[in-house]
């Protein structure tokens, strides 16, 4: 039988003693000595013992140490090792332990085992200031809890906090009550603020966005004979300056020049921001002279401020100077700078003026900045000077910018355009740009508006030869594009292609030929793909219904309308106002006048509003003339409405 293993806990630390043996026994067994005590623990001038290093290093050591099993307790080892001294550990010891410790809840056990070392142990302030430094650092989202206990804490054990704590924690919480309990220790404590505790209640205010509050601290400040530094001084100006307190923000920058504080180019720079906003273009530009004057060189940001208050001031020339200056002192701009340049110029009529602009930095343009002009003039409508531009950087440039070149073609297409949209579409991969779907879809959609049925099939084998193949949004633009041309062929044949496709048609799609069957006369067929369409699982929605309303209606077809119009209600499918305008033109037409009256009254039960169209309808059944309506559409793809107009 094997003997089992003993394993002997050995303690591993102890406290060296001198002695000095005086007498032996004759036997020898025993003896006496004389124990000298150690020497008094060292002290500062106040008579704080100073910590002792060995004994911090070795207590960091075991708590840090990862734990030999899963059974060993640091704490426990740590008591031990402290037992086996003969003094006990001092608070200023724990805060230096603290200060080693970065984990809040290592740092937190620790704190609150230090007590149970000695009956006489009691924390200080410092050892709370350490430990609510730690938690300050921390992302735990309880760490404001957790400052909140340690702070009620202090009051249940009557410790007084010093100026320290008080700074520490307006750091920490820095704004609503938290921090107005935090002032209101200053009271509590009977304590006085010194120049970093205004400067951290002054950040506080700011950073809550209470600027008439961090005003009433910096004046506090000033009478206290305590100076801000220089960013200080500029929080508090940018925050006076945004919130439009105006004369504040004077005065503080009077004072700050009074107290030597010498502005810098961020100082000028809110001042220029701040008189520009308010219109006062001229004393901006005495701010910026003045910063100039005392040497500060302007940076992008400077720059940007003076020309956004010069274009505020509609001061063209004088915007365009300071943009040639700034070039000149190799400032690069950036497309907020030549977004107000180019906003300037438009409102002012002056876009003659762009190629002078594009002159002036051309060390610097590129073709993101001529895609930023190529965009930016194409949504406000100015489509020729966009082409021009964009055909300055197609020359000059050997790769193309895909959203310039997509917004080139939108504008092209919405201004009719189509020979150079096409043409566009057709060079686009020499500057290394693959044409997708998106693209063909808005040259389809603006030949389908254009009735180009010829350009549009010679397109469509373009993206069928080239790429990229064609989507749900390409066919129902077909589908709309030729029925609305009365191709009905041609429209039938490219909803079959879809079908056979990797698409699948859907609700736009089923309108879409409906509404081009039955404008084109073939009624029935267009109700039997109303019918295919609910058989394939598809909901028709209210311009399905419209739809096929109004086609019933124009050929005479009333009991149909009807039964439709209440098919519709039975499926929940709300009726619009164009879909009740449809009917009631179709029974007035009949001479239907009672179901007319009383259509006209579950209009109103729905709570719409009648409009122009409803009340003409209105006034042929009361005037008993029975006319007829014209019908307009607007794009199916779109989102495809009827609306009869006279």
């Amino acid at each position: 039988m094997k003997t089992p293993h003993i394993f002997h806990l050995r303690r591993c630390f102890a406290t060296k003693y001198t002695a000095r043996i005086t007498s032996t026994a004759p036997t020898g067994r025993s003896l006496a000595a004389e124990v000298t005590p150690p020497p008094p623990l060292p002290s500062d001038p106040r008579g704080y013992l100073l910590p002792r290093r060995d004994l911090i290093c070795k207590a960091t050591q075991i708590l840090l140490s990862p734990p030999p099993s899963s059974f060993s307790d640091p704490f426990s080892d740590l008591s031990d090792y402290l037992q086996s001294l003969s003094f006990s550990l001092s608070p200023l010891e724990a805060s230096e332990i603290l200060k080693n410790l970065k984990s809040p809840s290592l740092a937190l056990k620790f704190f609150h085992f230090c007590p149970s070392l000695s009956p006489d142990f009691r924390h200080e302030s410092f050892t709370y200031n350490r430990l609510f430094l730690i938690l300050s650092k921390s992302t735990n989202p309880a760490r404001f809890d957790q400052a909140r206990d340690l702070l009620s804490h202090m009051h249940r054990h009557a410790v007084r906090g010093s100026i320290s704590t008080v700074n520490i924690l307006v750091g920490f919480f820095g704004s609503g009550e938290d921090l107005e309990r935090c002032v209101a220790l200053v009271k509590k404590w009977d304590l006085r603020l010194n120049a970093y505790t205004y400067k951290c209640l002054l950040q506080a205010y700011l950073r809550s966005r209470d600027s008439s509050t961090a005003f009433q601290v910096y004046r506090d400040m000033i009478r206290r004979g305590y100076k801000l530094d220089i960013f200080g001084y500029n929080m508090l100006l940018d925050a006076l300056a945004k919130d439009e307190k105006v004369d504040k923000a004077y005065k503080v920058f009077e004072d700050m020049k009074r107290r030597y504080c010498e502005p810098d180019v961020f100082t000028y720079t809110i001042m220029i921001r701040m008189t520009g906003k308010a219109g006062k273009t001229e004393e901006s530009l005495a701010f910026f002279q003045a910063m100039l004057a005392k040497g500060c060189t302007p940076n992008l940001i400077g720059y940007n401020t003076m020309i956004e208050a010069l274009a505020k001031g509609r001061m063209v020339d004088k915007a365009i100077l300071l943009f040639s200056k700034m070039v000149e002192n190799d400032c690069q701009p950036n497309e907020f700078t030549y977004s107000v340049i180019l906003n300037l110029l438009v409102a002012e009529g002056k876009l003659n003026e762009l190629d002078n602009i594009v002159d002036i930095s051309k060390k610097y343009i590129n073709k993101q900045i001529y895609s930023y002009f190529v965009r930016t003039l194409s949504k406000l409508g100015h489509a020729s000077e966009a082409h021009r531009l964009f055909c300055n950087m197609w020359n000059f440039h050997d790769k193309g910018d895909k959203d310039a070149c997509m917004s080139m073609l939108e504008s092209l297409c919405s201004a009719g355009k189509m020979t150079e949209a096409i043409d566009l579409l057709n060079k686009i991969h020499e500057k290394g740009i693959t044409t997708d779907t998106i693209m063909y879809n808005t040259a389809f959609t603006a030949l389908g508006r254009l009735k180009q049925i010829s350009h549009i099939h010679d397109l469509y084998e373009k993206m069928k030869q080239d790429g990229p193949p064609p989507d749900i949004f390409t066919y129902n633009i077909l589908i709309s594009s030729f029925g609305r041309a009365g191709r009905v062929d041609i429209a039938v044949k490219f909803f079959e292609e879809l079908e056979n496709s990797d698409c699948k048609p859907d609700v736009i799609s089923y309108n879409s030929l409906i509404n081009c069957l039955g404008k084109n006369g073939d009624i029935d067929e267009a109700h039997m793909r109303f019918k295919e369409m609910q058989e394939k699982g598809l909901n028709p929605d209210v311009v399905t219904y419209s739809t096929l309303i109004e086609c019933f209606g124009k050929t005479d077809k009333v009991e149909m309308a009807c039964r439709l119009f209440d098919e519709m209600l039975a499926e929940e499918c709300t009726p619009n106002l164009i879909t009740y305008n449809i009917l009631l033109d179709c029974l007035e037409r009949c001479g239907r006048t009672a179901e007319a009256v009383d259509l006209y009254s579950k209009l109103k039960q729905q709570g719409l509003t009648p409009d122009s169209i409803t009340y003409t309808v209105l006034e042929r059944l009361q005037s008993g003339g029975h006319g007829k309506l014209r019908f307009r559409r607007q794009n199916p793809i779109t989102g495809w409405v009827v609306s009869p107009l006279r």
